[in-house]
């Protein structure tokens, strides 16, 4: 009887001795990111990367998602950075974004003498571009 039993519980239930059998066992995700393989950049190699790939960029899209990227990181981009961001955003004709990366710098600085020595040294670079500040532009 007991026999009988069991045979009729195992032909009654097979999907969860399949199941069981089935499932994977305990795995530990691993978890990559972008930024990990720039944990130990310098501050050189950092402006090397982000004037390369601003001097590569062909459309908005990747300029603003280039400058996204470096103003998200814990530290103002080095004047070249920005002269070449300022570059790529005329390159692909957008005039805001060239505006708004000296917003994005006056967010970034600790203070506004910081952020008028970098209209000073960009100056050159600003006049070649056509490229005025918010504060120029919306003088009240």
């Amino acid at each position: 009887m007991s026999q009988r039993m069991l045979s009729s519980v195992l032909r009654a239930r097979p999907n969860v001795v399949l199941r069981r059998a089935a499932t994977p066992a305990l795995t530990i995700p691993q978890r990559f990111s972008s930024s990990d393989s720039h944990s130990q950049e310098t501050f050189e190699q950092f402006s090397e990367r982000y004037v390369a790939f601003f001097q590569g960029a062909q459309d908005l899209f990747e300029v603003q998602r280039g400058l996204n990227n470096c103003f998200a990181h814990d530290l103002v981009p080095s004047p070249g950075v920005v002269e070449a961001a300022l570059r790529a955003a005329r390159r692909v004709n957008d005039y805001a974004t060239a505006v708004r990366v000296f917003e994005g710098i006056r967010e970034k600085v600790e203070n506004k003498q910081q952020y008028q020595a970098y209209l000073d040294e960009l100056k050159p670079v600003r006049e070649e571009l056509g490229i005025d500040t918010k504060e120029d532009l919306y003088v009240s």
